[in-house]
């Protein structure tokens, strides 16, 4: 995924340094060059030759040293960058880079660089609160610095509070957001509906279905990374909602529809994901649920069609994209909801194909519209997102 891109992570001395190693370990594993710069202080948590291994790269500490082929170091690192993160970064840090300070590797190369810069505060509670520590923080975002937010939990003095280092997955999708992917989408609105509505027959049972929510999130996921403005309406999901989009929880239709017919003006593109239990039991005051010997009968009507509700009432220059999930006669049946919808596009797959469907990691699609048809072979689900993305891309 980042195969091609250099990151330069500066390490600054809190004992939180021992998570970079494996924040580096990680982005080596998804193709970047790593870089590590790290104040002489930080020897004292982590040996350089931990990141030397790790990044088969020479660490940077101190501004004089010779042990390397002749350049300007700091000055050909900053050059080649595509995204610094100094994380832990200290007090100290933090008030050297606001402050202009330069008086050592980590500082004089980050002064160097032009790329976005990343930090990631790390230290006791009372000194993140300090004003002067949030003056020099203010004074970094209006430099065009981003801060990723500390987490909150037990400190290394045992203190619960801010201050520690988030862990080093949520790191990595920091550097993944940055430069992953073009911005091809930016500046777009993409509205996403994903997860199972659940229909309630009494306060214990429901109707609902096998969606999990793994291809509304990959497509949320996808077109953060390009660059988009997501917002995800998401009613029960199994998967891990990505970050850096906007997540609206429902949990019936009536709710998912409410929350897109709300919406509906404000995106460019809308795309429906969700599974939505086709049927709500009656709830006026003439229904009956009948029971016997363990058996119920129970009253039931549609729900709202969604859909073609989004079909029905899109502007122009806004792109609609459903997904239709068929037993039989795939192509032919998407084609008529293509038209029945109103839609741009139908993204239309069989349970019966094995890779396919819900609750998988991997799908086989057919992207279906006016023009034709497309077959995707089977891959992640990501991936698929990806190529759905760039096709919607081209209907503007």
């Amino acid at each position: 995924m980042l195969k091609g891109k250099t990151v330069l992570l500066g390490v600054s001395s809190s004992i939180a340094a021992y998570k970079m190693c494996n924040v580096a370990r990680i982005l080596t594993k998804l193709g970047a060059e790593v870089h590590v710069s790290m104040t002489s202080n930080a020897q004292n948590f982590v040996h350089p030759l931990t990141f030397e291994t790790l990044t088969q790269n020479k660490c940077l500490i101190d501004t004089f040293d010779r042990n390397f082929q002749y350049s300007v170091e700091h000055i050909a690192i900053a050059k080649k960058a595509d995204v610094v993160m100094i994380a832990p970064a200290t007090a100290n840090v933090i008030g050297k880079i606001a402050n202009g300070i330069a008086d050592d590797m980590l500082t004089t190369t980050i002064m160097a660089c032009t790329c976005k810069k990343l930090i990631a505060p790390a230290m006791n509670h009372n000194m993140f609160h300090n004003p002067i520590v949030q003056e020099n923080l203010a004074k970094l975002r209006r430099y065009g610095y981003e801060i990723i937010e500390p987490a909150r939990g037990m400190l290394a003095n045992r203190d619960i509070g801010d201050g520690k280092l988030p862990d080093e997955e949520i790191l990595v999708e920091y550097i993944i957001h940055e430069i992953a992917f073009e911005k091809d989408l930016q500046g777009r609105k993409i509205l996403i509906t994903a997860g199972a509505t659940r229909e309630s027959i009494d306060p214990v049972r429901f109707i609902t279905n096998h969606s999990s929510g793994k291809m509304g999130f990959a497509l949320a996921r996808a077109a953060m990374l390009r660059g988009a403005e997501v917002t995800v309406i998401a009613a029960h999901t199994e998967a891990e909602p990505p970050m850096f989009v906007k997540i609206v929880r429902v949990n019936s239709a009536e709710e998912m529809f409410n929350a897109v017919r709300s919406r509906i003006d404000e995106f460019h593109i809308i795309i429906k994901a969700a599974a939505v239990a086709d049927y709500t039991p009656i709830t006026t005051a003439d229904s009956k649920i009948k029971k016997s010997d363990g058996d119920m009968s129970i009253q039931l009507k549609r729900t709202v069609d969604i859909l073609k509700y989004i079909g029905e009432h899109k502007r122009e220059r806004q792109v609609i994209c459903g997904f239709s999930m068929e037993t039989d006669n795939v192509i032919e049946n998407s084609r008529r909801k293509l038209t029945s919808k109103g839609c741009h596009m139908i993204c239309a797959n069989s349970l019966k194909k094995a890779g396919a469907g819900f609750g998988t990691d991997t799908n086989i699609i057919t992207l279906i519209t006016a023009d034709g048809e497309e077959e995707l072979e089977m891959m992640s689900k990501f991936d698929a997102a990806n190529i759905i993305l760039s096709r919607l891309k081209e209907l503007f």
